[in-house]
């Protein structure tokens, strides 16, 4: 029926991405924890400190600095340290770039040093520079050093610490906006964390969803994210109280993602904020038209010609003259939360921006056709969280969607719980910490489907993408991380061998049963003179099946890329390694057998043609 529908479907990625800062200080309005440690080569003394609202801010976006009160007289390891998000990693012959900022609030007969430091847990010294200072120094003085060290750190429990050596009545001593880099993938400034960007490049994804799901709307509309409060330097990005319960600097901005996107060669989906907070507040049609604006100055400085936009020209001016390649742009995130009122804030948004971007697609976020929207919406994102076996038996569910020219995007997909009846409850509920094989064979089941239905189905992205071992709110996440590691799952491999063996084109077969236990989609990559077939068994037993190719020649030996194992095990901090693709070479033919195992994703490789 699908005879050669394009094979299109494009897996990963959702959310935001880890950025490589080990730490930032500065953040309008927040409180910031700060440790107070006596190292080893610099004890310190009881003293004054905290956050103050700077009278002479660093920059209107940043307007607090972190206060030191130095005692009078001599000044010997006065300072303090930062722990960074939940520890971070020392390496080795690894430069580490450290900035910030100081200022005396007013002239004092002080001279001395700052001692800018890494050290250990235990207050160790790693690394050390000096930097010379005066009392004099009343405006803020911008400060970059390079730390390295020889000496391997016995954990990720590290600190980042300043302190201050010196003479004189200084009173107190002002910092603002601090950070600490490691190297960055690519060597990008302000870039992403190699590990973690390694492995997501490892998985040849084609397309980023940004800026990410509920990071996109805000508890308020004032708490939305804003395309313009996340370019330009840091210092003049104010940041957000973000959806998840801590502060985002927007240190990942708007260029961070489109760079991200360029270096990995992936389209981006770019969402733009539709008037609706997650609160549940949605904007009166007569407030629209500023967040209208708003909405197309971002999409203007995504892919707007310098010449006739400003938000364009500021792009330019940032390094990247020539458009960003973006042809979706979504509309709000999952607006069947205020489907009522997104008859007409997808009318309003749509109707002005389609007139200025006639080429871009505009993907709608509620309810299929539920609410009628105008215009009507060419492509819908879809969102689904549900059980290993939810996804099995609805591997079909697109194949009985009206061919009407509506196109789908399965934006958020996941087996999260064991436990139909109560799909966001506990791990003791049956909630998932991390994707289990059962999990990750249940989506696999699925995503032949989506492979089946790839004419229709033109992007699909597994979500979450990332989340920190011990310091998360959602479980389970397609990569865990923490200060030192990245921990692929299982269903982060199922995810990858989709997306390295894609075909160009669906080959139909013989068509799984709805109701069974296992599944298979078959593609062909016309260039290779492949036919590539990938199989789901979510049973707990084998299965034989037999594959006939209507090819008058194919190879006798096929490739197999196989994942199975424990369906309730997990790859963990404790096991990390427990789950992995295994290749091997199998008999193959026109006609040859193959046993999927027992709860197991297979991908068979063999040249016909």
């Amino acid at each position: 029926m699908f005879k050669n529908a394009k094979a299109r479907l494009v897996n990963v990625v959702t959310l935001g991405l880890v950025l490589a800062c080990l730490t930032r200080l500065g953040d309008a309005q927040t409180t910031k924890t700060i440790t107070v440690s006596a190292t080893a080569s610099h004890p310190i003394p009881s003293t004054m400190f905290g956050q103050m609202f700077e009278t002479s801010p660093i920059s209107s976006a940043l307007p607090n600095a972190l206060e030191l009160t130095l005692p009078s007289g001599t000044v010997s390891g006065v300072g303090f340290v930062n722990t960074g998000n939940s520890g971070f990693h020392i390496a080795t012959q690894t430069p580490y770039k450290a900035s910030f900022s100081y200022r005396f609030p007013a002239s004092v007969n002080f001279r001395g040093s700052l001692i800018v430091t890494l050290q250990d847990g235990d207050g160790t010294v790693l690394a050390t520079q000096r930097v010379s200072i005066s009392g004099s120094q009343t405006t803020w003085k911008a400060v970059q050093v390079t730390l390295s060290t020889n000496i391997v750190s016995g954990s990720d429990a590290n600190l980042f610490g300043i302190s201050v050596e010196g003479e004189g009545d200084a009173g107190a001593l002002r910092f603002a906006m601090l950070s600490l880099f490691p190297p960055t993938f690519k060597g990008r400034e302000n870039g992403m964390r190699i590990d973690i960007a390694e492995a997501l490049a490892e998985m040849k994804p084609s397309f980023f969803r940004l800026p990410g799901g509920n990071n996109l709307e805000g508890q308020t509309t004032a708490t939305r994210w804003q395309w313009n409060n996340t370019v330009g330097p840091l210092v003049d990005r104010p940041g957000r109280v973000g959806d998840w319960g801590y502060i985002n600097t927007d240190g990942l901005g708007l260029v961070e993602y489109m760079n991200w996107c360029e270096d990995l060669g992936m389209e981006a989906i770019m969402a733009i904020w539709a008037g609706y907070s997650l609160g549940g507040t949605s904007l009166p049609e007569a407030d629209l038209q500023p967040y209208i604006q708003q909405a197309m100055d971002q999409i203007n400085f995504v892919i707007g010609d310098p010449s006739k936009s400003a938000a364009a020209a500021q792009r330019a001016a940032l390094g990247h003259p020539a458009p960003y390649p973006v042809k979706y742009v979504e509309v709000g995130n999952e607006d069947f939360f205020a489907a009522d009122s997104y008859v007409y804030r997808w009318h309003d948004f749509v109707t002005t921006l389609q007139a200025e971007f006639p080429n871009t697609h505009f993907i709608a976020t509620s309810d299929t056709f539920s609410p009628i929207l105008s215009p009507n919406p060419t492509e819908y994102d879809i969102h689904v969280y549900q059980t290993p076996t939810w996804f099995a038996q609805n591997s079909f569910i697109y194949d009985g969607f009206e061919r009407n020219g509506t196109k789908y995007f399965e934006g958020e997909y996941a087996a999260i719980s064991t436990n139909a009846n109560n799909l966001f409850g506990s791990p003791a509920q049956g909630r998932l910490t991390f994707p289990t094989m059962q999990s990750a064979a249940g989506e696999a089941a699925f995503m032949t489907g989506l492979e089946r239905n790839s004419d229709i189905v033109f992007a699909a992205s597994y979500a979450p993408l990332l989340g920190h071992v011990t310091n998360n709110q959602w479980t389970p996440n397609l990569l865990a991380f923490d200060a030192g590691h990245v921990y692929r799952s299982t269903s982060y491999y199922v995810q990858q061998l989709f997306s390295v063996n894609r075909g160009d084109e669906y080959l139909p077969s013989t068509l799984p049963d709805q109701l069974g236990t296992v599944f298979w989609s078959v593609v062909r990559n016309t260039a290779a003179k492949e036919i590539v077939i990938k199989i789901s068994n979510v049973d707990s037993a084998p299965a034989l099946l037999t594959f006939v190719l209507p090819f008058e020649q194919v190879g006798a030996k096929a490739t197999l890329q196989l994942l199975t194992g424990n369906a309730t095990a997990s790859n963990t901090p404790a096991t990390p390694n427990l789950f992995a693709p295994v290749t091997s070479s199998i008999t193959a033919g026109k006609t040859f057998n193959f046993t999927a195992p027992a709860v197991s994703v297979s991908v068979i490789t063999v040249q016909a043609f």
